[in-house]
């Protein structure tokens, strides 16, 4: 972590100096990340693809106002998030609605005076190589599915590995906020992964 945040931050250096292939060094780097956190945003290739492309070219445009080269990541997300907020307002692939968390919430069983978080058993599942890969695309669904509040802030913290301090900043929230959502996110995802893996177990 620390060489990848010393990388970033002489390729803000190179960006705000004007080296030779310090965009092109800039997309390589992030153009992966920004489509990852479009493409769970926006939820769709199409809207997610363009989105990327206006970021990419945003940070090219106004570069020079990269105040803190530390914090490069941080600049970057905020401007893909307010690109990210811009599209979904205008395209046809945006959702009548947003689903409440209250459909991902945990349940919880009264036990005496306890409450407890029923929980499936993970390791009871075959071969968990195996299921890898469809528990990536359950979480991934797990994660769309959330209200993008509590979306955004489980992409930039658990996805794209940002500080809580760096993802308050991004999304112009206080640090306290972000703690909150992410865990209220994190509950509500693994739900969903619970649900998959009761079923799972059921079928054994």
């Amino acid at each position: 972590m620390a060489t990848e945040a010393a990388a970033q931050q002489q390729l803000a250096l190179d960006l705000l100096s004007g080296a030779p292939g310090a965009f092109d060094r800039f997309v390589g780097f992030f153009r992966p990340k920004i489509f990852q956190y479009t493409l769970l945003m926006c939820g769709q290739r199409e809207d997610a693809e363009e989105v990327a492309q206006e970021t990419l070219l945003k940070v090219f445009e106004n570069s020079d106002r990269l105040r803190d080269p530390e914090r490069l990541k941080a600049w970057v997300f905020r401007i893909a998030r307010n690109a990210c907020y811009m599209k979904r307002r205008k395209s046809v692939f945006a959702p009548a609605h947003e689903l409440s968390l209250e459909e991902f919430r945990p349940s919880f069983q009264q036990d005496g005076e306890q409450k407890r978080l029923e929980i499936a058993d993970w390791s009871a599942l075959p071969d968990a190589q195996a299921i890898n890969v469809q528990l990536g695309q359950i979480l991934r669904a797990a994660i769309e599915e959330l209200p993008e509040i509590y979306r955004a802030v489980i992409i930039l913290r658990d996805l794209e590995e940002l500080s809580t301090q760096e993802t308050a900043e991004v999304l112009e929230v206080s640090e306290e906020t972000v703690k909150t959502r992410l865990h209220r996110a994190r509950l509500a995802v693994r739900q969903k992964l619970d649900q998959h893996l009761r079923r799972a177990e059921a079928v054994q």
